[in-house]
């Protein structure tokens, strides 16, 4: 993750405005300007980090919103603690060194983030855990919080899932409405092979025996097996390959931990977790600021 992107500092930027940290009226009220202080960051339940990198992005970002000078900040972490890394119950994650009344202002934002991204990392973690010792690879989809995409991503990676399409431009997925609207499968497959750009893949997602019949006819490229019970899809698999061999095969809808695996044992080569993203519960996180006494 590139953290001092323009894009990742455009959502960090977001997030300390919409929470007004240079108008805090609170901590300027009652605490001390020059106040230093210490925050630190612990976990409150065993998960896995993500975010770590957000910390001195939302201090500078803050440094230059706020009216008081700040001073200097330091970001301190066990050298065994980085993104991708599971913690237990009670952790220290890190410890942020700086003026007190920025420490405060920034507090909750950087938590807020920092619970979002552990949980999806987390969440993404249980699913991957539960294929292991298989082939099957755990994706994630573009159900994502608007304008979070890139941060929710990165924390599924953390979790070791793989990213899926980032955008509508990152490559072609011929889906149930492209295929209504579009004059049926064999129609829209053929007029997408026809008219893509060069080293454009297509995916084409069938949800009956008639579509999939219809995606292998076609020259499909990649498969995605969507709504399917387990059964289902070892007889799809069985059948692609048998036609197809070398396309790569992905099942989706409803997965959950109990399920998962056995779509996983069914032969897919990946199986795409909406939930990851969009019910993945943020990860107790919390953080304890003292006064620094030199």
């Amino acid at each position: 993750m590139d953290w001092k992107s323009k894009r990742v500092g455009a959502i960090l930027e977001a997030a300390l405005a919409e929470d007004k940290v240079a108008n805090d009226i609170t901590t300027a009220l009652t605490i001390p300007p020059n106040l230093r202080a210490s925050g630190t960051i612990i976990a409150k339940q065993a998960c896995v980090v993500s975010g770590l990198g957000c910390i001195p992005v939302f201090l500078d970002i803050f440094a230059k919103m706020s009216a008081a000078p700040v001073g200097r900040f330091e970001v301190v972490s066990h050298p065994e603690i980085f993104d991708g890394v599971k913690v237990r119950k009670g952790q220290t994650l890190a410890v942020i060194r700086h003026n007190a009344a920025a420490i405060l202002s920034c507090e909750r934002v950087i938590l807020n983030l920092m619970q979002r991204m552990s949980g999806i990392a987390t969440l993404t973690n249980e699913f991957v855990k539960a294929v292991a010792n298989t082939k099957t690879k755990v994706l994630d989809t573009r159900k994502t919080i608007p304008g979070l995409r890139v941060l929710d991503k990165y924390a599924v990676c953390c979790g070791g899932g793989v990213n899926h399409r980032l955008d509508l431009q990152d490559g072609i997925l011929i889906k149930n409405n492209h295929i209504s609207l579009g004059g049926g499968l064999p129609t829209v497959l053929e007029r997408a092979q026809k008219n893509r750009k060069t080293n454009q893949w297509i995916q084409v997602e069938v949800r009956s025996q008639a579509e999939l019949d219809q995606a292998i006819a076609g020259g499909a490229e990649s498969i995605l097996l969507d709504n399917m019970t387990p059964s289902q899809v070892k007889k799809a698999v069985k059948q692609i390959r048998a036609a197809l061999p070398n396309v790569p095969i992905e099942a989706s809808g409803n997965m959950n931990l109990k399920t998962v695996r056995k779509y996983a044992l069914a032969g897919v080569d990946f199986v795409s977790v909406g939930a990851l993203t969009h019910s993945a519960a943020a990860a107790d996180l919390s953080m304890r600021i003292t006064a620094d006494i030199y």
